[in-house]
């Protein structure tokens, strides 16, 4: 008579709790989120009603490599995150600081965009109903991204000096967490802006 070989069952590996800083990351992000949208509402509720110029469809160019720029620091940032979990300081350094590069240069756009705006076209944002939601939806997101870049520039000069090790992990993907959503919002109001509202 034959053994009939009972494989072995796994253990479930033991639930932990999430690290608490994603959680507070995750329930700021909501809070933002809702933020966004009451401003996403407005701008699309408003657009087309202005009595005088100027309008989306005259004054707007479309921000195409300034949205790149954006979008490729989230993976820039998720590559960082990745080296700083594998131990890898000098790539994250790196990784690090071209995410900070990206999003300053989209900063930088956004600033040109505006600079362009007052003084070419005199679109302020008293001017008509577009000026006052394009500068309060567009400026509302540019406000996230100087935070998120003040944030890393603090991050990576503790990285520089050499502070930051595996065991900040978990903070940086709590940071992390909060540039995608940066970028994710930028989607929204790219489409909400530049697409429909024009």
């Amino acid at each position: 008579m034959s053994a009939i070989a009972i494989p072995a069952t796994e253990m479930p590996a033991e639930w932990r709790l999430p690290y608490r800083g994603t959680i507070g990351m995750a329930c700021l992000i909501i809070a933002e989120a809702a933020i966004f949208t009451i401003f996403v509402v407005a701008y699309l509720f408003y657009v087309g009603k202005s009595l005088s110029g100027p309008t989306p469809r005259g004054v707007l160019e479309t921000p195409i490599f300034f949205t790149v720029c954006l979008l490729s620091s989230s993976l820039t940032i998720h590559l960082a995150s990745k080296a700083l979990e594998r131990g890898a300081r000098g790539a994250f350094v790196f990784l690090w600081l071209s995410t900070i590069v990206l999003g300053g240069a989209f900063l930088f756009g956004t600033g040109q965009e505006w600079h362009r705006l007052i003084h070419e076209h005199g679109l302020t944002i008293s001017t008509n109903l577009f000026g006052t939601t394009y500068y309060s939806l567009v400026g509302l997101h540019a406000f996230h991204v100087i935070v998120g870049l003040t944030l890393m520039a603090i991050v990576a000069l503790f990285a520089i000096v050499g502070y930051v090790g595996r065991d900040h992990a978990p903070r940086i993907g709590a940071l992390s967490l909060y540039w995608h959503f940066v970028d994710i919002v930028w989607v929204v109001v790219f489409v909400v802006v530049y697409v429909i509202g024009r």
